[in-house]
């Protein structure tokens, strides 16, 4: 067979041109058949064990195979927790949110670093919300974010029947019409949002603004605080929940005289050990596969607290051991799992990245790499010396990371340095560059306990 013979499965399809088919100047993808089919080696050649329907390839289903699909639902690291029953820990925060909303009628800032579990935490308050039968909307804000656009989305999802003027047995009740079919041509100003939101009856409304940090227009976010203030000073039934990434509430929303009264502000907290020994369980359950103590303290110290890092290893260190047809996991899988996740990462930063941290860990300075990563995660980006010390508990260790800081910033290299009135502090130029070198070091501290060979083997 040529070589052609071989790639002609792949070209192209044109279907056949009938009198029924419109799409007949479309092409497909129509892959020849697999079965049987071998790679060079003599393997078996790879294939997905699943349908896009989510059901189990019978030639291929075995024990292990539907360990492995019930495992794409037991941790989800590429996506937040949607399920409540897969919802670990943060029962304090999900019941100090839900009686700001509830009881005090505030509207609510929710902020902290990134893999913290803000949106799953939007996404299981939005569901208990909606289960109190309040009407949530939820809006993922952009770059590009203006408060013309965001009120018409926001108003497209509250239907007419709220509205006082009309109510649920009108016509346009009936046809379902939304707020936004009263909203004219011009643009949508702070007092004509409030007039519109002031007329809501007979429920109680949820805006959930997601990924808020993201909108780079000061009107936008002026606009948005100066809503907050008009709402509440008018008793409207609307209520926001506004989340994105910051190290503080100022960050987050524009600084308007008296909002402070009206917003109730909560830094995410990192989870307890507790907490996150539970997503390792709850994943457990839903997969019938058993992590072992040593594996579970492995993921702990490792995650530092993220949940979204606790998923990712788990479920890495899961697919680690069911390659090799085991359902138990063990602190070598979680090893394994780790090594991986660092190979994932160093893809998603700059070749000069790549090369300055490699010519680090030659040196012998990934520990205090290490340390400064541990600090910017804690922080969720700018971090001073006094938080190195608090990740560190080495004094010599804490002496190196320190000076590092100070040479690398010298250098502009992979860290900047601001001065302000509040002191000297520091930042990763790249945001993925401190959970890679945070990785990187966990991978190396067992790399040296296991093999005894020196760090600079592993950038």
């Amino acid at each position: 067979m040529s070589w052609l013979d071989k790639f002609l499965p792949w070209l192209p399809h044109r279907p056949a041109e009938t009198p029924d088919s419109p799409e007949r100047s479309e092409y497909m993808w129509r892959p020849a058949p697999t079965v049987g089919l071998r790679s060079e080696t003599g393997t078996s050649f790879p294939r997905f064990q699943s349908t896009a329907g989510d059901h189990l390839d019978p030639r291929t289903a075995d024990r292990f195979a539907m360990v492995r699909a019930k495992l794409r639902n037991a941790y989800t690291p590429a996506q937040p927790v949607t399920d409540r029953r897969m919802f670990a820990g943060r029962t304090k925060v999900l019941t100090a949110l839900i009686r700001s909303i509830e009881d005090q009628r505030l509207h609510t800032v929710l902020y902290g670093e990134r893999g913290i579990g803000k949106t799953s935490l939007l996404h299981v308050l939005a569901q208990a919300a909606a289960d109190a039968r309040y009407l949530v909307v939820y809006v993922t804000c952009g770059a590009r974010s203006e408060f013309d656009e965001t009120f018409r989305a926001i108003a497209a999802n509250i239907p007419l029947m709220y509205h006082n003027a009309f109510g649920p047995t009108t016509s346009e009740g009936e046809r379902g019409d939304t707020l936004a079919g009263l909203l004219g041509p011009e643009a949508i100003t702070v007092r004509s949002a409030v007039d519109s939101l002031a007329k809501i009856e007979g429920t109680r409304v949820l805006v959930i603004l997601d990924e808020y940090d993201r909108a780079g227009s000061e009107d936008f976010r002026r606009s948005i605080a100066e809503l907050l203030k008009s709402l509440s000073d008018q008793s409207v039934r609307v209520q926001f929940l506004i989340a994105g990434v910051a190290a503080n509430l100022t960050e987050l929303v524009a600084n308007v005289p008296s909002i402070q009264r009206n917003i109730f502000a909560m830094q995410v907290p990192k989870m307890t050990a507790a907490e996150i020994r539970s997503i390792v369980k709850n994943g457990e359950g839903v997969a019938e596969l058993s992590f072992d103590d040593a594996a579970i303290h492995a993921i702990i110290a490792r995650c530092i607290g993220f949940p979204y890092l606790a998923s990712l290893i788990s479920h890495r260190a899961a697919l680690v051991a069911l390659d090799q047809n085991r359902i138990t996991i063990t602190a070598g899988d979680v090893a394994t799992a780790t090594g991986e996740a660092v190979d994932e990462f160093k893809d998603r930063i700059t070749r000069r990245s790549q090369m300055q941290i490699s010519e680090e860990v030659r040196k012998g300075r990934l520990a205090a790499l290490g340390a400064l990563a541990g600090a910017a995660q804690s922080t969720g980006g700018w971090f001073t010396l006094d938080e190195i010390t608090a990740v560190h508990a080495d004094p010599a260790g804490i002496t190196q990371a320190k000076a590092a800081a100070e040479r690398l910033a010298a250098e502009r290299m992979l860290v900047e340095v601001r001065e302000d009135e509040f002191g000297r502090a520091y930042r990763f130029l790249e945001q993925s560059v401190p959970i890679y070198l945070w990785l990187l070091a966990a991978r190396g501290q067992f790399f040296e306990q296991a093999h005894s060979e020196p760090l600079s083997e592993l950038a």
